[in-house]
């Protein structure tokens, strides 16, 4: 049996980042009620 959850930085941020998430308007949608509610932190931050 294999290990399922292989976390990768990249492919996170590519698929939960900043950019992605303002490219699509459901996204736009998901930044405006994280900025209403106060979030320190909007997205996954991206990877060094």
């Amino acid at each position: 049996m294999s290990i399922t959850y292989n976390p990768k930085k990249r492919k996170r941020a590519k698929k939960h980042g900043f950019l992605s998430r303002s490219k699509s308007p459901t996204g736009k949608a998901v930044l405006k009620r994280r900025r209403q509610k106060g979030r320190k932190q909007l997205t996954v931050k991206k990877p060094v």
